[in-house]
């Protein structure tokens, strides 16, 4: 019955994610997020049906990785300040929102127990928050497009090679369908997941349990 935690979990990280990603770039000069209605916390704007909730459902049931995604917020990229720059600034804010709120979860959950306050729902609420925001971020940091660690990475490359590199965009869902498949993605974040989650939950018991 841990999906019962998992899934809302998950819906409001990957609307945060979006959210981020869509304040960024307003920010940075561009508010088609905001017109379109996608600056906000109310999740039947952002819901995909397969990413948001059938992927999840079948993840959970299961047993495999709890990932997912929402609606791509929409960026025009000819509005913000420095194009090539400011991309990789919005690519990098929705991982980047996901990590803080790992953090603060894990900071609320040692100052109650700090504060002997022992209940399993709240603990589990909290335990899953930090594995699926330290899990969701990890994922899209991939520098895979549409990922947002190629939106990074092509910011930092010069112009011509960014260019040649993010052509590979409409063939990279299937690169990815198929690192998953075969397992080589998890084999190469999983690890990664483990590492951060004990160093913020104080051991590896708070992830296996």
């Amino acid at each position: 019955m841990d999906w019962l935690y998992q899934i809302p979990i998950l819906i409001f990280s990957i609307i945060l994610h979006e959210y981020a990603h869509g304040r960024m770039a307003e920010l940075r000069g561009d508010d088609t997020a905001r017109v379109m209605g996608r600056l906000t916390f109310n999740p039947i704007p952002h819901i995909d049906l397969v990413g948001s909730v059938i992927l999840p459902l079948i993840a959970a049931l299961t047993g495999a990785p709890l990932i997912g995604w929402a609606k791509p917020v929409p960026v025009n990229p000819y509005r913000l300040h420095n194009p090539s720059r400011d991309m990789m600034f919005v690519g990098a804010a929705g991982p980047l929102a996901n990590l803080v709120f790992a953090v603060a979860c894990a900071f609320i959950l040692y100052f109650i127990r700090l504060a002997g306050i022992y209940d399993d729902i709240i603990f589990s609420f909290l335990k899953y928050a930090v594995v699926i925001n330290v899990l969701l971020p990890l994922f899209n940091l991939v520098p895979i497009p549409p990922l947002d660690g190629s939106r990074i990475l092509a910011g930092l490359l010069p112009p011509r090679i960014a260019y040649e590199y993010m052509k590979i965009e409409p063939y990279g869902i299937f690169i990815i369908f198929f690192l998953v498949s075969t397992g080589f993605f998890w084999r190469l974040i999983l690890p990664v997941v483990y590492f951060i989650v004990g160093m913020l939950l104080g051991g590896w018991r708070w992830y296996v349990s």
